[in-house]
């Protein structure tokens, strides 16, 4: 007889899980050659936690009641459950905390549109005191991904860098009103440039400043890039730019510059990104095998003054960039 399994779920074969240990088991060792310490949180959390992510990670969050009426639910982001572990156990720690892990989250999706349920998130978190510099801990977190992604056979891959403030700043000081500005970051965030397209140029803020968001939505690449962004901003939101040219600096410094690629149209979820943001891309993908940025405003929600960067790699999307690489394992 045979059972069926929910949607969104899946076996996992004896090759397969080998190899995905493997693959884990590297981006670990890198992890922990970096001073990384790994920990695990559980996969139930109270639903409070869930909500401190913000309304995006909060609603993707499976929900039940315990035997007391607890209403609990299902872990959907590592990031959230270990900024909670971090401002309960590491209270009293100095200064930089280093932490790694690897655990399932589970969220609710299309199962139709083939959103999976269940995804492994493998990845670090940096959390730095309140006066610390944006740039240097950016480029540390930046640069330990790209010896991971070397570590599993994916030296191909590329970071796309952006800032999460710098599309809503730069519409704001254009004159763009707040449902605007609202209704072009939830386009942004789902790359729906064409929807994107008809919010700006419905608004009366004028078709010239329009097409300008327009380019820069699209603007991808290098230092000339960089340029170009500078340019269509106007000498506006200066602190963004500057963030972002300040963390270039320290990428080059590092020899990081020449795999990280400019992408001012990427926008990830706003629950608690408030810097830089980055996702990685591999050419076997049509989508991000992983991701992170800034989430200073992160730590506050759990009570702590401590500002924050990480990633996270989707194990199985890393699988799958590994196979079509040509390598099953790392």
């Amino acid at each position: 007889m045979t059972y069926g399994l929910p949607p969104g779920t899946r076996d996992t074969l004896p090759v397969e899980m080998s190899e995905l240990r493997a693959a884990e088991s590297a981006l670990l060792d890198v992890f922990e050659m970096n001073g990384y310490q790994t920990v695990a949180t559980p996969s139930i959390e109270f639903a409070g936690v869930a909500s401190r992510g913000g309304n995006v990670r909060s609603d993707a969050a499976f929900r039940f009641f315990d035997d007391r009426g607890e209403l609990l639910a299902l872990r959907s982001d590592m990031t959230v459950s270990v900024a909670r572990l971090a401002a309960d156990r590491f209270v009293d720690s100095d200064t930089p905390i280093r932490l790694a892990y690897s655990g399932s989250v589970f969220r609710v999706t299309d199962p139709k549109r083939g959103e999976p349920r269940e995804v492994r998130q493998v990845g670090v978190e940096l959390y730095e005191a309140p006066e610390s510099s944006d740039s240097t801990g950016t480029a540390e977190v930046i640069g330990v991904l790209g010896q991971a992604l070397d570590a599993v056979g994916l030296d191909r891959a590329v970071i796309g860098l952006g800032n999460s403030n710098l599309f809503s700043d730069l519409m704001s000081e254009l004159g763009y009103s707040e449902e605007a500005v609202a209704e072009s970051l939830e386009r942004l965030s789902r790359t729906d440039l064409v929807g994107l397209r008809d919010v700006l140029l419905t608004s009366e803020v004028g078709e010239e400043k329009a097409r300008g968001l327009l380019e820069l939505a699209n603007l991808r690449g290098g230092e000339e890039a960089l340029q170009r962004a500078g340019e269509i901003a106007a000498g506006g939101t200066q602190e963004a730019m500057n963030r972002l040219q300040e963390t270039y600096s320290e990428l080059e410094t590092k020899g990081l510059s020449e795999r990280v690629r400019f992408d001012f149209g990427l926008l990830r979820d706003p629950g608690y990104y408030t810097g830089a943001v980055f996702e990685v891309y591999d050419p076997a993908l049509g989508r991000a095998i992983g991701g992170g940025g800034r989430y200073d405003g992160l730590m506050p929600r759990f009570g702590s003054e401590m500002r924050a960067a990480g990633f996270s790699l989707y194990l199985e999307r890393l699988h799958t960039a590994q196979t079509a690489a040509g390598g099953g394992g790392a």
